[in-house]
């Protein structure tokens, strides 16, 4: 796949997720690139990199951050992240000129991947986590695979309002899912997290300027429930502490230990398909080998949210999938959008 295609494929992919100005953004820029307008020599040097460097989604975050800290004031009456809304011949034009301008700028933005943290993939996986509490009562280690800033490790502190007018965590919260999920009931039972840790290659610190910007930058800014998820996820990191470290998955699990009396956890949500086909292998291994070693009163779960056939002849779905040791039988409990909101439960 050359990068016209891949620019293509990820329009689509933003049109049919809920955003309309990217899929148009993404749109002119093919036009422009092949054209040789100004967004070839951006991207120059960086056609190379495979399809899941999401060489699109990199441009258009980093063209975000400059909305976001000002430096791009012609682009703000166009972005609704910051209070403006988008104007495909207007808007283009503005970007245009950003491009034209700011080259050199961009192209060192181009060199980091995108790090969306996820807010509302916590709905999937605070609703397994219920799911699980139905079945192991215990307190929770939550381990984070591909963590990012952390933020869904405080999962536990958002708002879950359902839409018979149920309601999970705590009302104060300033992150509030609505119609969070559906189907299957969830017996209500306490969850109580007694430990928050993650592992990311190239982890994001959310309780700094920098760090808060760089999550914010790649949240698509049209999607406004997206990034006011996002903003309060932000303020309830600097309140509920979370040790995300510079690590790689295998590396992470292989340091994994049981503890007596709590469920440990290892979850995880769209990052799957980052690692090599080895190294999924290798990751299965690992978690396997740690829940060959479990008790019932040292039990292990493996918790996630990840594009996966239910066989192997069936379409692709965005599957919660739990399982748990001693046992180590996997339970599809139910589906997601690829955000994470809604879910169902099956």
């Amino acid at each position: 796949m050359n990068l016209v295609q891949a620019l293509q494929r990820q329009a689509v992919a933003c049109e049919d997720l809920g955003s309309p100005m990217y899929a148009d953004l993404l749109r002119r820029l093919v036009d422009d690139y092949e054209l040789g307008g100004s967004s070839t020599r951006v991207l120059a040097g960086f056609e190379s990199l495979p399809p899941d460097a999401a060489l699109g989604l990199r441009l258009l975050g980093a063209v975000h951050r400059l909305v976001l800290s000002g430096a791009a004031p012609e682009l703000a009456a166009f972005y609704p992240s910051v209070g403006g809304q988008w104007d495909p011949v207007l808007g283009w034009e503005a970007f245009d000129q950003v491009l034209l301008a700011r080259g050199p700028e961009l192209r060192n933005l181009l060199t980091q991947a995108p790090q969306t943290n996820e807010v509302g993939r916590s709905t999937a996986l605070y609703g397994g986590l219920l799911r699980l509490a139905e079945v192991v009562p215990l307190p929770v280690r939550l381990f984070e695979i591909g963590a990012s800033g952390g933020l869904n490790l405080r999962a536990d502190h958002f708002r879950y309002n359902l839409p018979d007018g149920t309601s999970y965590g705590p009302a104060e919260s300033p992150v509030v899912l609505e119609d969070a999920w559906s189907g299957r009931e969830i017996t209500p039972a306490p969850v109580r997290i007694a430990e928050r840790v993650g592992s990311d290659i190239s982890p994001v610190n959310p309780l700094s300027e920098d760090g808060a910007l760089t999550l914010t930058s790649y949240v698509w800014p049209d999607m406004t429930a997206r990034l006011e998820r996002l903003r309060g996820a932000l303020e309830v990191a600097r309140k509920v502490p979370a040790d995300v470290r510079r690590e790689d998955a295998l590396s992470f699990l292989r340091n994994l230990e049981l503890a007596e009396g709590h469920v440990t956890v290892i979850w995880h949500s769209v990052m799957w398909q980052y690692l090599a086909p080895a190294e999924q292998a290798a990751a299965d291994k690992l978690i396997n080998a740690l829940g060959a070693k479990a008790t019932p009163a040292t039990p292990l779960a493996h918790l996630c949210l990840e594009p996966m056939r239910r066989t192997p002849d069936a379409e692709p779905e965005f599957l919660v999938v739990l399982q748990t040791w001693p046992g180590g039988v996997p339970r599809i409990l139910g589906t997601a959008d690829p955000h994470g909101l809604p879910a169902y439960w099956e």
